[in-house]
C-alpha cells in the first residue's frame, strides 16, 4: 500500500479535534463536571462544607470543655452561631481552632471561609477583610479598661503610674490597639496569644496590667475568685459607636458570603436567639471555671 502522509496527518488532526470537542463538552455546566463557582458562597455550597476559624479561649463566645473530644469540645455562643450558618447553607461545619493572630491572618489570606471569634471592629480589619454587622451587643457593656493585681491597687491608681511598668494585651486584638493609643508611657509592652494567658501572666507577676474588655475579665474573675485581679475603676477607653458589637470576618471581596451572614444575624437578633445562647454559655463557662 502506498503511504500518503497528507491523509495521515489530516486523520490525526480530525481525531484530536473530536477529542477536544468532547473534553470541552464534559467541562461545561451541562456536562459531567460542575462549572466554576462565581464566588466563595457558591463554592461553599458546591463543596458541601464551610470552614470557620476561631480562637477557643474567650468565654462565653468560644471555649473548651475538656470533658469532651473532637469538635464537641469547642462550645460557646459563637459555636452555635457557626452551626446555625452551616445549617442554613445545608453544609457541614468544619471548625479550625487557631491562635487569635492566626485567626486574623488566615482570613486575610483567604485560607478559611469565616472567622467567628468575637471580633471587634477596627478600621484596619475593615480594610483587610469583609466584616459583618454586629451580632452581639451587651445591655450592660462595660467597655474597655485596665486590670491590675488587687495587691497593686494603691500603687497603680492612674495611667501615669504605668510609665515604668510592664503592660500587656492579646496580640492583634482591639485591646492591644486601645492600649497603645491610650497608654503613651510604659516600661515594656508584652503581647500573648490568648486573653486568659494574659490574666494568668498578670496574676503570676509577669506583667503589671492588662488591657481588657471589662465584661470579659469580670466573667473570668467570677469564675476564678482567687486570681487576685482588680479592674481599675477610673480608667475607661471609649470607642466610637461603629466599633460596637462582635463581628464575623470573611476574605476581602467575598461580599455575597458576608451578605448571607448578615441575613443570619438579622434572624438571630430578631428572635433573640444569640443573646439566649450567650446567657446559656455564660453559665456553662462559670461552671467550668473558665
Amino acid at each position: 500500500m502506498k503511504y500518503n502522509a497528507k491523509k495521515t496527518i489530516a486523520l490525526i488532526l480530525s481525531v484530536v479535534f473530536v477529542l477536544m470537542l468532547f473534553a470541552g463538552c464534559g467541562s461545561s455546566s451541562n456536562g459531567g463536571n460542575e462549572s466554576k463557582p462565581a464566588n466563595r458562597l457558591e463554592e461553599i455550597k458546591q463543596r458541601g462544607y464551610i470552614t470557620v476559624t476561631m480562637e477557643p479561649y474567650f468565654a462565653p463566645n468560644e471555649f473548651i470543655d475538656s470533658s469532651k473530644t473532637g469538635d464537641d469540645q469547642y462550645v460557646g455562643s459563637d459555636i452555635e452561631f457557626a452551626k446555625y450558618i452551616a445549617e442554613k447553607l445545608g453544609v457541614e461545619l468544619q471548625l479550625v481552632p487557631l491562635e487569635f493572630g492566626a485567626v486574623l491572618s488566615s482570613i486575610v489570606e483567604g485560607k478559611y471561609d469565616l472567622a467567628i471569634s468575637a471580633l471587634g471592629y477596627t478600621p484596619e480589619r475593615a480594610e483587610s477583610m469583609e466584616l459583618s454587622k454586629g451580632y452581639y451587643f451587651s445591655d450592660d457593656d462595660l467597655g474597655y479598661g485596665l486590670v491590675i493585681r488587687e495587691a497593686d491597687k494603691d500603687v497603680i491608681t492612674s495611667i501615669e503610674d504605668l510609665k515604668d511598668k510592664v503592660v500587656m494585651a492579646q496580640s492583634g486584638s482591639l485591646q492591644e490597639s486601645l492600649l497603645l493609643q491610650n497608654v503613651k508611657e510604659y516600661g515594656e509592652l508584652k503581647v500573648l496569644s490568648s486573653t486568659p494567658d494574659c490574666y494568668m501572666a498578670l496574676s503570676e507577676g509577669k506583667s503589671d496590667c492588662v488591657c481588657v474588655a471589662v465584661a470579659h475579665v469580670q466573667l473570668y474573675m467570677d469564675a476564678n475568685p482567687d486570681c487576685g485581679l482588680y479592674v481599675m475603676e477610673n480608667v475607661h477607653f471609649d470607642t466610637p459607636e461603629e466599633f460596637d458589637g462582635a463581628r464575623v470576618g470573611a476574605p476581602k471581596g467575598e461580599t455575597e458570603l458576608i451578605d448571607f451572614v448578615n441575613e443570619c444575624i438579622d434572624e438571630l437578633l430578631a428572635s433573640g436567639q444569640y443573646a439566649a445562647w450567650y446567657d446559656e454559655y455564660k453559665e456553662y463557662a462559670a461552671k467550668l471555671g473558665v
